[in-house]
Order: C-alpha cells, then structure tokens, then sequence
C-alpha cells in the first residue's frame, strides 16, 4: 500500500485527515512502529485507530486504561474455574505433575486484548486507549510488547507476535509518560481543528445538513473553545451530535433561540451552560 492509497482509503471513511497525519500513520504502518497520539480530550485521537482498522480491513483489539489495570485484565487470566474442574476429574488417573503441567497450558488461557493482538493469525489494530490513566508500573510493563513484539507469561514463557499489529496508544496528558515510552514509539500530537477543518468534518459525516448551518456550529464550537471559562471544552463528537440535533429539528441555520434549546448537546455541565448563556460572542449575528 502507497502513501496515496492510505490517503483514499482514509477519505472513503470520511475521515479528514493532513498530509502530516496521513504520512506518520503511513510511516509508522510500514515499519511497524507503535504510535502515541497526544492532545485534549475530544480532539479526535481514538478515532484515528477505529478509522485505520476500517481503511486497513482489521479488526479493531482495544485495550481501555484506568487505575489499577493489571495484567489480568490486560494480557492473560487463568480460567480457574475449568482449572479446578479438571483437577477433580483427573485427580486419581494422572500425577500430581503431570496434571499441574497440564493446567497451564493453551486450553486454560483466557485472552486478554494484549495476548490477543500478538496471537491473532491476521493482523489488527491494537488500541491501548488513554495510557496516560494506568499505573506507571503497567505503562513499564509495556515495554516489552512495545519494543520487542512479544510478551511473557511466566507459566508458559514467551509469547512472540504471530504477526504484527499497529499499535496506537492515546494520551490526554493526565500525567505525564515516561521517557522509554516515548522513545519506543512514533508520535503526533493533534489540537482541535480551526473552523474550516471542523466544517470539512462536518460535511464529511453528515453530508445531508446544510452548508450555512456547518459553518455556523463551526464558528460557535470555536468561540467556546475560546471561552476559558468552559470546563469541558466540545469534543469532535460533540459537534457532530449538536449539528445532527439541529438538524433533525429542521433548522436549516444556527438561530440564537435554537442555540439555547439544543445547548445541551455540545455541553454536559450546568455551569458551562450557564457560562455560555452570558457569552455574547457565542450569540453574535445570531437571530
């Protein structure tokens, strides 16, 4: 696959992507180097790994982070309960070494996202989403996968990639990533997109909403990103929703009454709603 045919296959997901972001993901595919996407909350970094595992006719391996995730939850478990059962069917007809041997073996392994990326007999897209939110001892633990495509069960031994999948990790700064994860992995940073871009991404999703109304929620999802007193900054998605809530009411423009009745599709706090009902600029030129 060329440069150019990522680019295609990308546009024909409806995804709007630079020529920057196309040649990092194109690069990074090609030597099979693990990619962390940065940016604020919303700016569209998950989106990227669901559009390349579409454009890239994989399946999609995610792997959700939160404090506390182990490995059990994010490499392999023992499926303890078929352990115990075959340890009183067995108990009396095989020894004690042979039936402990026999229990940790591929038929009591239960896969997790990890393991199941480097297992799968076809390449996927494996998604190790909002890194920045697990432990610094998991984001350790990752090294390995990172570095050397394989993983380690200690009752098994180590596991090496069948094939090779692409991986994206997403951080959203909530703390910051140690440096030997930085330096295993590709890196792009995304903001959220200037005005023209987010009527492009407008148009691209939701072809059927009029080009006067696009630009109109452009420009109003701008001037509250601006508004330092909204805490919760609309996302991407949250622009689309607004958009598609408008126009199903079957406004064909953005009208500073249909901006008030619909707010609480861009903005998912009281005190944001309430700071934007007193922002003049959002109701500027509005009827």
């Amino acid at each position: 696959m060329t440069k150019e045919e990522l680019k295609l296959r990308l546009q024909q997901e409806r995804y709007v992507c630079s020529d920057e972001l196309v040649t990092t993901l194109y690069v990074s595919l090609l030597l099979g180097r693990p990619l962390l996407i940065e940016g604020a909350a919303g700016v569209g970094k998950t989106e990227i790994a669901k559009v390349m595992a579409k454009a890239l006719d994989r399946e999609l391996v995610r792997l959700q982070c939160y404090e506390g995730l182990d490995e059990s939850k994010a490499l392999y478990e023992w499926n303890y309960q078929k352990q115990l059962l075959s340890i009183q069917v067995n108990m009396g007809s095989r020894s004690s070494d042979e039936l402990t041997r026999s229990l940790f073996s591929d038929e009591y392994l239960l896969e997790r996202p990890l393991l199941k990326s480097i297992r799968s007999e076809q390449p996927v897209v494996l998604l190790i989403d909002e890194i920045d939110k697990a432990d610094e001892e998991f984001e350790a633990f990752l090294l390995e996968l990172l570095s050397e495509q394989q993983v380690t069960v200690p009752e098994i031994g180590t596991i090496r990639s069948r094939t090779t999948p692409f991986v994206v990790l997403t951080s959203n700064h909530a703390r910051p990533l140690s440096e030997a994860l930085r330096r295993r992995c590709a890196y792009l940073y995304i903001d959220y997109p200037d005005i023209d871009k987010e009527v492009a991404i407008i148009e691209a999703k939701l072809p059927e909403v009029n080009a006067r109304l696009a630009l109109q929620v452009a420009e109003a999802i701008h001037t509250l990103r601006e508004n330092d007193q909204i805490l919760k900054k609309p996302s991407i998605a949250e622009t689309l929703d607004w958009v598609a809530a408008l126009n199903a009411l079957g406004m064909k423009e953005l009208t500073a009454e249909g901006l008030r009745q619909t707010m609480g599709f861009v903005l998912k706090n009281n005190e944001d709603m309430e700071e934007a009902a007193h922002d003049e600029a959002l109701f500027a030129g509005l009827s």
